[in-house]
């Protein structure tokens, strides 16, 4: 079976997997954590980061990839 993740593109969308970059949030959110492979469905992202959840939201309806998602605020973990 073929590894989608080094597919071009095309292939990889067709499998439901699309790159994505995080835009905006901590400064101090690593660029590995910036840098993913998602669901092509995938509307919104949520990342652990020091004990809460840092949101993303996708922007327009990109067709070429990495498509970018802005930061849309925090929420805390209860305690």
């Amino acid at each position: 079976m073929k590894d989608v993740s080094q597919a071009d593109p095309v292939a990889r969308d067709a499998a439901g997997v699309i790159d994505v970059v995080l835009e905006g949030g901590p400064a101090g959110l690593s660029a590995d954590l910036r840098s993913r492979r998602v669901a092509s469905a995938e509307k919104k992202i949520k990342i652990l980061y020091y004990g809460g959840y840092e949101h993303f939201e996708r922007g327009t309806a990109a067709t070429v990839e990495p498509v970018v998602f802005r930061w849309t605020g925090r929420t805390r973990i209860a305690e």
